[in-house]
């Protein structure tokens, strides 16, 4: 059974890809805030990023798949990256780099695909660029970078901020004239395990392989979550309309794991079984 490690796994993302990998492989992850459940589970590993060599970890634990799904200070996460590069560069391991579609948010007059040039005003699509460009200079079987767009689904942050937002009567921010696509976060997690499963290899973009105006999408989630006269709050940044997508042409993954924006609207909602 390979070993896996996640880093940043008590996190939204991190602790969803445990739940889904824990059975299907031997699974380990790391947390930084102090927890007795975690301090009690052996799987788990404490782990904090601004004070502490992940070396240390990665020489104790040897995994075969290390999964960063870290947050938290930039500097500190690419010292991070940097040090897990190199140790995979001296032993047989594989970096699965979970990035995001702001690698892209200079481009705007089209969606952006895997091989696409990135480009980024904003400095955390600057940051995950200095990682996957770091990454790409191993071997393709040494990385997979997985860019994901806007993550909905049941109880994820941004479907419990739309809640609070709606029940404190505040207004919600729409942007009208961006075109975006979106996952789910049960979705993404059968990607991940898939592409751990198949040993996949290179840029995959793991979002819906349709689009959606920002505003329309969060307007039919409100009407799906059944959230009475939300207030929207609509923002123009721009004169035209403004792509942030990242659509999967080049590694498309198996139908099943494929998704539509509608699939993402009905997630926000557990449906009875």
């Amino acid at each position: 059974m390979s070993k896996v490690l996640i880093i940043g796994a008590s996190g939204f993302i991190g602790s969803a890809l445990y739940k889904e990998l824990n059975s299907y492989f031997d699974t380990y992850g790391t947390y930084h805030t102090d927890n007795d459940f975690y301090e009690k589970n052996q799987k788990f590993f404490q782990y904090d990023m601004e004070l502490e060599d992940i070396t240390i970890l990665l020489d104790n634990l040897k995994p075969k798949v290390i999964v960063s799904a870290i947050r938290g200070n930039f500097n500190s996460q690419l010292d991070a990256h940097y040090r897990i590069i190199n140790w995979i560069t001296k032993h047989k391991s594989k970096l699965l780099f979970l990035s995001s579609a702001n690698v892209f948010d200079s481009f705007s007059n089209y969606p952006s695909y895997e091989y696409d040039k990135t480009l980024s005003e904003s400095v955390y699509g600057r940051f995950k660029i200095k990682i996957e460009n770091a990454l790409m200079r191993l071997p393709t079987s040494r990385y997979a970078i997985l860019r994901i767009p806007m993550i909905f689904g049941a109880k994820t942050p941004r479907v419990e901020e739309l809640k609070m937002l709606h029940d404190l009567n505040a207004p919600i921010e729409v942007f009208p004239n961006v075109i975006i696509n979106a996952t789910h976060i049960a979705k993404l997690t059968q990607q991940v395990h898939y592409i751990i499963n198949r040993n996949k290899k290179g840029v995959f973009h793991l979002g819906s392989t349709d689009l959606s105006y920002h505003y329309d999408l969060i307007r039919e989630i409100c009407d799906m979550l059944a959230l009475d006269d939300p207030i929207y709050k609509q923002v123009f940044d721009s004169n035209n309309d403004r792509y942030l997508a990242v659509i999967p042409k080049d590694n498309m993954l198996p139908k099943n794991l494929q998704l539509t924006i509608e699939e993402v609207i009905e997630s926000v909602v557990i449906k009875p079984k």
